[in-house]
């Protein structure tokens, strides 16, 4: 990453707003990583892995894209996945919160009836 860039993408994440936005979306940006190394190491062009799912190079150019307005159904993914020989794995994974305290009000955390 050049200088500059960096040096910009330093200044926004100091923003508490960005870091958060930022930090939102961190998760689709891993799967995204994934699939564009996925293809890479498969050595396939869009177009390529587009024919072999039966869809169009755009389709697979809007699913690659990290503008999120296009969100991809597991099945669509178990058939990109396939196509360069790989399997889906989606997998829920416990978040780590502090008191977390659903639908209770004025009570204290931990209590039992």
């Amino acid at each position: 990453m050049p200088s500059s860039l960096k040096q910009f993408k330093a200044r926004a994440l100091a923003r508490p707003q960005v870091r958060r936005d930022y930090d939102a979306l961190a998760d689709e940006f891993e799967i995204l990583d994934e699939m564009l190394k996925a293809r890479a190491e498969a050595g396939v062009t869009q177009a390529e892995l587009a024919e072999r799912i039966g869809t169009t190079q755009s389709a697979v150019a809007r699913m690659e894209s990290p503008t999120g307005k296009h969100s991809p159904s597991i099945a669509t993914l178990k058939r990109y996945a396939s196509a360069l020989g790989y399997r889906l794995q989606v997998r829920l994974v416990k978040e780590e919160r502090k008191a977390y305290r659903a639908g209770r009000k004025g009570g204290k955390a931990g209590r039992t009836s």
